[in-house]
């Protein structure tokens, strides 16, 4: 990856849905160019998709809740099986295996705090091997992610 594939990524990670045009005449290249290294970062699995950033309170999900787990073992076969049901719920977000003294994190969000109790009882009750949940509240954003660092001195 050059310079040029560094500012690809970066102008496409702000708003991948400007016309390729306008972005090839923002980086200095050719739409032709910027356009056959877009689709060899594709093909090589640099960029693996792409999707809309959507407002959650737009959508009335007020309350973003991440929820420490902490198994009864961490024996793989434990690991496995709680991973294979978490993907199960699309009310959890996100799922990181993480150190310390929690096993994962998720990330949940939902429309308020009678939502949230259902979502505890009908989903995160129902998480395999769990010894442990600690339930942390977000009081407000500070940063939202704006996409990964791309240093474009290459």
């Amino acid at each position: 990856m050059d310079r040029f594939d560094h500012r690809i990524l970066r102008a496409l990670q702000k708003d991948s849905s400007r016309p390729i045009a306008d972005l090839a005449r923002d980086i200095g290249l050719s739409t032709s160019a910027c356009h056959r290294r877009i689709k060899l970062l594709e093909e090589s699995g640099i960029i693996v998709g792409y999707v809309a950033r959507i407002d959650r309170n737009a959508l009335g999900l007020k309350l973003q809740v991440f929820v420490e787990i902490t198994l009864s073992s961490q024996a793989r076969e434990v690991l496995e099986a709680f991973e294979a049901s978490v993907t199960r719920f699309e009310d959890i977000l996100e799922c990181h295996l993480t150190s310390g003294h929690a096993d994962y994190i998720l990330r949940v969000v939902a429309r308020d705090m009678a939502d949230f109790a259902d979502i505890h009882r009908n989903v995160l009750s129902r998480l395999p091997n769990v010894a442990s949940m600690q339930t942390i509240f977000t009081l407000r954003p500070v940063q939202h992610w704006r996409g990964y660092p791309i240093d474009d001195r290459a």
